[in-house]
């Protein structure tokens, strides 16, 4: 009995003390340092070896610039643990009273302190770092890097380094500790990586990286330096260039593909199609495995698929043919196989043919994604033969065989797309609405996309009348009938002129117009919602495809510029935000913004 009474006592105790830990954030947060003093103060005399509460409590003295507190506690803490961050803090409290003298005569002591006692050297320059006190911070790494030559805070150090815009000295620095301890690269390049693709002026960063990174290929002639240069050009998207490093390193070392399967899969992910098959046709001249040949072979088919005309058709048709008589029916070449029924189904017309081929492929001894993947292909043919209900049967069967995996959430999208394309507005918006907070980030924006469109246009129009005529137009653009659709959505803007449904039926238009490269027509559509639906929704999608157009295709700079500015100042809540700031400053040059 009386143990479980010490119990009850221990556990009530605890759970105070936990209350009065929030509360006393609570205060601190809300920024009423009196009541937060008095907090941490009680939390102190219950646990006065609680770093964490005595900094708290010291904080709260100086925020009410009761800085003879705050001394008096630092220095009682310092004469009883005798560990130097807490002069560190000394010198702070100085600093806060302007005492500069006074400050810096604590700073340096801390410094000296870590000269008999090196481990002291971890809270000494972390407080440093903390108070954004750099040079102090770079001192300490570097005296107790010559007091105790093990230590090795050449991270740290460069990291300094970088933030006091010592750049040069900061990548000759990471670089070397790199080299030096290999294991170490790819925490450094994820913060390289940072100070490339950072808030601030970061040409001449790059500039400097690429050049020391040349200079260490060319002195010295270990791989690592092929290897670091590769993964410089991807992280700027010049592909070619680290296609031309990985070539280096495959002729030294012929061993692995895998480098160069990655480069390609880059490429194309950022739609370099050039440099994809480029190096997709060096995979296949380099290689006798059979699975990076029939992957291979289908990425060059999806490209040559893509970029096709009408009157390519026959060729790729012939080609598709061979590839899978010269590997043949089976598990292995299921892609090719899935690539050859979209083909004849969506580009040929030939569904009946495309089916057969998936049917026939579902008869194999696939794994479960594999089956997915051949489920999926029939589900997307059914529908496009407006089978609406066999296509969500299909699509249904994916989601219940892997459930919460990315594909079931493709499916599901899918899905809820069948939904709309037929009209069935208020059951696909619920499917819509649950799949905005999917993982995949551009499975969410296009479910955000139609839930908007739908819930929009139907408050307007209560009969969804337009919003019919539109799921139609949008449905001939999935069909592959484009100049259908373009003459659905010219009618539309007829029809419904200076309706909810007007904007997005522009820039419906403008993106059929840009897939078949008449550019022209596509920026007067989206120069319609800048002129005239500037308070809506779509007008940074109107402003963001416009500069892409100028930038990429017509090699218009000037133009593209104050498009990209526009999205950049007025609608920072954009998903192409960050992809225009990006644009912008390259086409300014300093990376300033």
């Amino acid at each position: 009995m009386k143990n479980i009474l010490i119990c009850i006592v221990l556990l009530c105790s605890g759970f105070a003390f936990g209350q009065n830990e929030q509360l006393a954030q609570y205060y601190y947060d809300k920024g009423d340092f009196d009541k937060a003093k008095i907090s941490y103060e009680e939390l102190l005399k219950g646990a006065p070896s609680n770093t964490q509460y005595f900094l708290r409590t010291v904080d709260c003295y100086q925020q009410l610039q009761q800085f003879a507190n705050a001394e008096k506690a630092i220095q009682d803490r310092y004469n009883r643990y005798k560990q130097g961050v807490f002069l560190v803090e000394l010198g702070y409290n100085f600093q806060l009273q302007k005492n500069d003298s006074k400050a810096k005569n604590y700073y340096e002591q801390a410094i000296e302190k870590i000269k008999t006692s090196p481990n002291d050297v971890y809270g000494i320059a972390s407080s440093f770092e903390k108070k954004v006190l750099l040079e102090y911070a770079l001192k300490s790494y570097q005296t107790a890097m010559q007091v105790q030559p093990n230590f090795n805070f050449n991270f740290q150090i460069g990291m300094l380094y970088g933030q006091l815009g010592k750049t040069d000295l900061m990548i000759d620095l990471l670089l070397t500790e790199s080299f030096t301890n290999p294991q170490n690269t790819s925490l450094i390049q994820t913060q390289l990586s940072r100070f490339m693709n950072g808030e601030t002026d970061n040409t001449a960063f790059k500039d400097a990286m690429r050049k020391a990174l040349i200079l260490r290929t060319q002195k010295d002639q270990d791989v690592f330096w092929n290897h670091y240069l590769s993964w410089f050009y991807v992280q700027q998207k010049e592909f070619g260039k680290a296609f031309i490093q990985e070539k280096a390193i495959y002729k030294r070392e012929p061993e692995s593909l895998m480098s160069i399967v990655n480069l390609s899969q880059f490429a194309m992910s950022e739609d370099d199609d050039e440099t994809a098959v480029e190096i997709l046709n060096f995979i296949l001249q380099n290689t006798k495995d059979l699975g990076l040949l029939i992957q291979s072979n289908s990425y060059l088919m999806q490209i040559k698929i893509d970029n096709a005309q009408e009157k390519d058709y026959p060729v790729i048709d012939q080609e598709l043919k061979q590839l899978l008589t010269t590997y043949e029916i089976n598990p292995f070449t299921l892609s090719l196989q899935i690539i050859q029924a979209h083909f004849l189904a969506f580009n040929l017309k030939k569904t009946e043919e495309g089916k057969a081929v998936i049917k026939k492929a579902l008869e194999l001894n696939l794994n479960e994604y594999q089956k997915a993947d051949a489920k999926m292909e029939l589900a997307d043919i059914l529908l496009l033969e407006e089978k609406y209900n066999q296509a969500l049967i299909y699509y249904s069967q994916i989601q219940l065989d892997l459930k919460n995996d990315v594909m079931a959430h493709e499916a599901s999208l899918k899905a809820a797309k069948t939904s709309y394309y037929k009209g069935d507005f208020e059951w696909a918006n619920k499917q819509f609405k649950e799949l905005k907070a999917a993982n995949t980030q551009l499975i969410a924006n296009d479910a955000l996309e139609y839930f908007l469109l739908i819930n929009d246009n139907t408050a307007a129009d209560s009969t969804q009348v337009a919003l019919k005529a539109f799921a139609k137009g949008d449905f001939l653009i999935y069909q592959n009938k484009k100049q259908e659709a373009i003459t659905q959505f010219q009618n539309i803007l007829k029809n419904f002129k200076g309706q909810e449904i007007e904007a997005v039926t522009l820039l419906r238009l403008g993106k059929v117009y840009e897939s078949q490269k008449d550019f022209a027509s596509a920026l007067s559509q989206y120069q319609q919602i800048i002129d005239n639906h500037s308070d809506g929704i779509y007008v940074d999608e109107a402003l963001f495809f416009s500069a892409e157009i100028y930038n990429d295709e017509l090699k218009d700079t000037e133009k593209a510029k104050p498009l990209y500015e526009k999205v950049i100042f007025n609608h920072q809540d954009s998903i192409y935000f960050v992809d225009a700031r990006k644009k912008y400053r390259e086409l300014r040059g300093d990376k300033n913004l």
